[in-house]
């Protein structure tokens, strides 16, 4: 796969870093040609900013995929982020079943919550749709949170090695493939990421950064597709977006007016240098 195409689905926050505007730039720097399906379109994301302005595209995504397979578009893969609605999950899961190529991957962000609650649009009818995303993917990046939303499990801050692999078991049974698990603390002042695929349990621990920035989720997963694309294992994978990431992190932290994002765009040569 000298030069893969891929497709990702979510939104534009026009301001903010985060959703497309950070899949697109990262995905390209990493080599990998980047086709895009806005959910919507908002002036900003909505953690901070108030009074922002929304335009919902789900009426325009079946003609957009109509017109593809017409032009005969196919896809290396297809990789989803925040999604708006249950019927735009339906709309990227037959994407993800026509569109793609044969050996084509798919990766799916549940992003939908974090800290042991669902963000404020959703609902558990949206948790079952996603469930059925998932049930597609050949890999899921869930957080903790939204791993025990996805599982039906009690969400917990202190656990063992034994709660994670139920959680992994769990996800699994859903269809996917393979699974990410972000946001895996074993020790005080260390977290690190869960790579599980083909029975093979591999686990990347970091610092842990006291400093959190809106979007981290969306550069993580976008770095992690485009490593992959690239032909990175999974856990390769895994490991360059985390470092990347917290990269992200540190070049931010001294910015108290970079509230609503990371800065990604000058620690993008890191990422390219791993790749």
């Amino acid at each position: 796969m000298a030069y893969p195409k891929i497709l990702t689905i979510q939104d534009i926050s026009c301001v903010g870093q985060c959703s497309l505007t950070v899949a697109l730039p990262i995905i390209s720097a990493c080599g990998v040609e980047t086709c895009i399906l806005p959910s919507a379109i908002l002036s900003t994301h909505t953690a901070g900013f108030s009074g922002f302005t929304f335009r919902d595209l789900t009426d325009d995504m079946p003609s957009i995929r109509d017109h593809w397979e017409k032009e005969n578009i196919k896809f290396d893969g297809v990789y989803t982020g925040y999604l708006g609605s249950t019927k735009q999950i339906d709309y990227v899961i037959n994407i993800i079943k026509t569109l793609n190529k044969k050996e084509a991957k798919a990766i799916v962000d549940p992003a939908m919550a974090d800290n042991g609650k669902l963000y404020p649009l959703f609902n558990q009818e949206y948790v079952e749709a996603m469930k059925g995303l998932c049930a597609v993917a050949d890999y899921v990046l869930p957080n903790i949170t939204e791993a025990c939303f996805l599982t039906d499990t009690e969400y917990k801050t202190e656990y063992d090695r034994a709660y994670i692999d139920t959680l992994i078991e769990k996800l699994l049974a859903l269809g996917c493939k393979g699974v990410v698990l972000t946001g895996v603390s074993y020790r005080q002042g260390k977290t690190g990421i869960v790579v599980f695929e083909n029975g093979e349990y591999n686990y990347y621990e970091h610092d842990f950064l006291p400093n959190s920035c809106h979007g981290t989720g969306d550069i993580y997963a976008s770095a992690f597709t485009g490593a992959l694309l690239r032909g990175k294992s999974a856990f390769e994978a895994a490991k360059i977006a985390a470092i990347y990431t917290v990269e992200c992190i540190r070049i931010t932290a001294d910015e108290e007016n970079h509230w609503y994002g990371a800065k990604f765009e000058p620690a993008l040569k890191t990422l390219i240098d791993m790749l």
